[in-house]
């Protein structure tokens, strides 16, 4: 009896430890994302000061579709919806709803990165619209092109994700994996916002 008590014991003090580690990654995750805040906030400021500058090259009006823009918006916005799902069937317990909700924000996070890539690749070749053309293309894809690599990092990381859940279902580590990914597509979600406002819409007005 004493043994099982103490055996009871002894995995409520591992259980204990295990979540004290899983939320010091979280905590140290939120550092992460105020440093990547500080980040986005320098390029915004930049491309702010920049934007006017275009050197007599193509302005913001000549370059920017709206339409393939405003679909880029749509399957990130609808992305960060399924993510959402994603976390709600965690929640659930549900392995497969999991797995299937973020193996659809994968789906929609490549369709954003492939459009966007084409967006530069007819700027670049097309419109003759490089990073080194003007100060405001040099504001432009850094910003820009920095929101798509963290969009792309966040892809490769969730897949690698899914190919955990697969093999250890949902687990204290998974969860706390999964809510972070989460909190990451969010948080890449508002900054596309900002992006979409400040960048795109202010452009062609």
């Amino acid at each position: 009896m004493a043994h099982a008590a103490a055996h009871g014991e002894q995995h409520a003090h591992e259980h204990d430890h295990e979540h004290d580690h899983e939320s010091l990654k979280t905590f140290g995750f939120w550092i992460f994302l105020i440093t990547d805040c500080i980040l986005f906030g320098s390029l915004f400021a930049t491309y702010i000061v920049l934007h006017q500058n275009t050197n007599g090259g193509p302005t913001p009006e000549e370059l920017f579709k709206m339409p393939g823009i405003i679909a880029e918006t749509f399957i990130l916005l609808t992305s960060s919806f399924t993510s959402g799902l994603a976390v709600l069937g965690m929640h659930k317990g549900n392995l497969k709803q999991l797995i299937g909700w973020l193996i659809v924000t994968v789906l929609l996070g490549a369709s954003f990165v492939g459009l966007e890539v084409t967006e530069f690749v007819n700027m670049i070749y097309h419109e003759g619209a490089t990073i080194s053309t003007s100060a405001f293309l040099s504001g432009f894809f850094t910003l820009v092109g920095t929101h798509g690599l963290h969009v792309s990092v966040g892809l490769i990381w969730m897949i690698g994700l899914i190919l955990q859940l697969k093999r250890r279902g949902i687990t204290t580590v998974t969860k706390r994996k999964v809510e972070v990914i989460s909190l990451y597509w969010h948080f890449l979600d508002v900054v596309w916002i900002f992006v979409f406002t400040f960048v795109y819409l202010m452009g062609v007005m």
